[in-house]
């Protein structure tokens, strides 16, 4: 099935950060909570809306991680891959709410199983190419991708040097 073009069928709210933590397991009679964490670099929390299909992904992966919005330490503009940074993916269904009234309604997000899909793909693709460009950069720097749990609800702590916070559709 190929993506709509009648709308946006991929929102992500990206952001830099100087670190970012976010639980991905709550905690438990038996064990304690579970994070990830990330150093300096970006968080994308990524919702998948009505036409969103496999073939976007490449579309969206490239974009963010080429986008250049994190900050060097002179001040100019880089993607996080040439930072090189840390990334961080957060599931978050609710960015594609809209507002009725008093209430939200998230009518216009997929179902849960084929977000699924496509969230696991946003993760792979998102690991691949950072680190392929890693390898590339024959650096000390080793950048890490981490991300969230679909489907359950998170803890997010960040600290941001700015805030700098954008919203991308595809």
């Amino acid at each position: 099935m190929a993506s709509s073009t009648s709308g946006p069928c991929v929102r992500v709210i990206m952001q830099q950060c100087l670190s970012a933590r976010l639980q991905v397991q709550p905690p438990s009679d038996q064990k304690p909570a579970e994070y990830v964490e990330i150093k300096r670099g970006v968080i994308l929390h990524v919702a998948f809306l009505k036409g969103a299909a496999l073939d976007i992904i490449p579309k969206v992966v490239k974009a963010v991680l080429n986008v250049r919005l994190s900050e060097t330490d002179s001040n100019s503009k880089v993607s996080v891959l040439e930072l090189p940074g840390d990334v961080l993916i957060v599931p978050q269904a609710t960015i594609g709410g809209k507002l009725k009234g008093k209430s939200m309604q998230y009518h216009t997000n997929i179902a849960k199983t084929e977000a699924l899909e496509l969230y696991k793909e946003f993760v792979s693709l998102c690991n691949k190419t950072v680190s392929e460009e890693a390898k590339k950069a024959d650096s000390d720097v080793s950048p890490q991708v981490k991300w969230g749990t679909y489907g359950n609800r998170q803890v997010l702590s960040s600290c941001t040097n700015g805030p700098y916070t954008h919203v991308l559709d595809f």
